[in-house]
């Protein structure tokens, strides 16, 4: 074998050994688990991955195994998916869906807004903790997953919630869809806006809500968070649902036709592409 074979077989050496042995993939952080799913996610499918951050911005920091981390790597459809109704149809405003969230929408008219945010955070709760779900109805009646396959729910009597009985079932992830019927049905953005804590602007982060209670009203979720350590300038990844139900989707700045949206703390007003919030309905769990 003359020299100049030797040195081609040695500098494609690496080549070879990489295609028998090709790099892992990268893995989803351990905390990061999405029960609905029946194939496992994967970091590549991620928002993550999907939206990277701002040119000299990184993605602040959140702790492992945090209601932030498991957002931050929510699971997506293909590229370009357009956001549907729960019947099906289209939703109207597709110019304002960067990216669609892999999780279902249900088959009824419940999954709105503030459904949204509780059903995401129904699922992480789920997969650290199911005797941890709970929420609050309109009414102030403090609903737990717990108690619902224990055999105990609630009746609903004009204004009045009472409680009442049910068959008792296994704390599976089937169980968890027909608990969050009934909360879809009675809890919302009022119960939302008031269950929750207020915070300032500038200290907003991966799993923070924006809420205006009322009827109507709007929630939307903060679901990534990224800073220019020069500047200090934040943005924020937002996503929704909204009326009627439909999937929940990453929202574009339509402003400036990108998905991270800066934080405007001094304008008292923060902006998002189907409603306008008060600086002051940053809300956190």
């Amino acid at each position: 074998m003359r020299a100049n074979s030797f040195y081609c077989f040695f500098a494609a050496l690496p080549l070879l050994l990489l295609a028998r042995h090709p790099a892992p993939e990268f893995q989803l952080p351990s905390g990061c688990s999405y029960p609905w799913l029946k194939q496992p996610a994967k970091a590549s499918e991620s928002l993550a991955v999907r939206f990277p951050v701002p040119a000299g911005c990184r993605r602040v920091a959140v702790a492992s195994g945090s209601w932030g981390e498991w957002l931050r790597y929510l699971p997506l459809l293909p590229a370009g998916t357009k956001a549907r109704l729960f019947n099906g149809g289209l939703k109207d405003r597709q110019d304002v869906v960067a990216g669609v969230v892999n999780i279902d929408i249900g088959s009824k008219d419940l999954q709105q807004c503030a459904d949204a945010v509780i059903r995401l955070r129904a699922e992480y709760l789920f997969s650290h903790d199911p005797n941890k779900v709970h929420f609050h109805l309109t009414t102030g009646y403090d609903f737990w997953f717990s108690d619902f396959v224990a055999g105990k729910t609630f009746k609903v009597n004009g204004e009045e919630v009472t409680p009442a009985t049910r068959p008792a079932e296994a704390p599976t992830h089937a169980a968890l869809g027909r608990y969050l019927v009934p909360t879809f049905g009675y809890a919302g953005t009022k119960s939302l806006s008031r269950e929750l804590t207020a915070k300032p602007l500038t200290a907003v982060e991966p799993g923070d809500v924006f809420v205006h209670g009322g009827a109507p009203g709007h929630a939307v979720l903060v679901v990534d968070v990224a800073e220019n350590p020069a500047t200090h300038q934040k943005f924020m990844l937002l996503a929704q649902s909204y009326m009627p139900a439909q999937n929940i989707h990453v929202l574009r700045d339509t402003w400036g036709a990108s998905a991270w949206m800066p934080v405007q703390a001094a304008e008292g007003v923060v902006s998002t592409p189907e409603w306008d919030f008060e600086a002051s309905e940053l809300k956190r769990f």
